[in-house]
């Protein structure tokens, strides 16, 4: 079932800023973004806000660690639009080659242990979260990340947990490279919110 068979409860100005952005942008409006016009309650003003401040707001990572982050969650669990989504904005934060090395195998990329670490604690999170323990955190700290990066990445995980599934769920249009690329433009000069 697409988006839009689903009973969509926006607006008139929801559908009339939809069209705009698109026609300005020169593309379709992704889904995920569509969601938060369509579904106020579900992804609205909290999740957004949540979601901002986890992937804009202040950080010892990144912005693009903390796209691969969530392109890598998205990875785990085989999300295809969201793998695109978060690749086209890591790689403009993060070189290419190092971005496509972690979606292959992040143990053997070219990253910082503190990182690789990291990736390894988010992957326990993702794929097996009732095996998750302190020792996972203590191996990210013995490779130096520390306690605030561990927890800004845990967040970045949670978020893209959720996010995923429902990309999944709702059978997210896959856009095209040139049209992530467009939309990652738009998404580090706007943001999650």
């Amino acid at each position: 079932m697409r988006l839009p068979d689903v009973e969509r409860g926006d607006t008139l100005r929801s559908r009339t800023l939809i069209r705009i952005i698109s026609a300005v942008s020169g593309i379709r409006l992704p889904d995920a973004a569509r969601v938060a016009f369509y579904h106020k309650g579900f992804v609205g003003p909290m999740f957004g806000a949540w979601t901002q401040a986890a992937m804009r707001g202040p950080s010892e990572w990144s912005i693009g660690e903390r796209e691969l982050m969530a392109a890598m969650v998205a990875h785990w669990n085989s999300c295809t639009f969201c793998i695109g989504a978060h690749r086209a904005i890591a790689v403009r934060g993060t070189d290419p080659q190092t971005v496509n090395a972690c979606l292959t195998d992040y143990r053997t990329a070219p990253i910082p242990e503190r990182l690789r670490a990291t990736l390894s604690f988010l992957e326990t999170m993702t794929r097996e979260p009732d095996k998750l323990d302190a020792t996972h955190a203590q191996a990210a700290f013995s490779a130096g990340t520390s306690q605030a990066q561990l927890v800004d990445a845990a967040a970045v995980a949670a978020i893209f947990n959720i996010v995923t599934r429902y990309a999944d769920a709702l059978d997210f249009t896959i856009p095209t490279e040139e049209e992530f690329d467009k939309a990652a433009g738009m998404m580090l000069k706007r943001g999650y919110s």
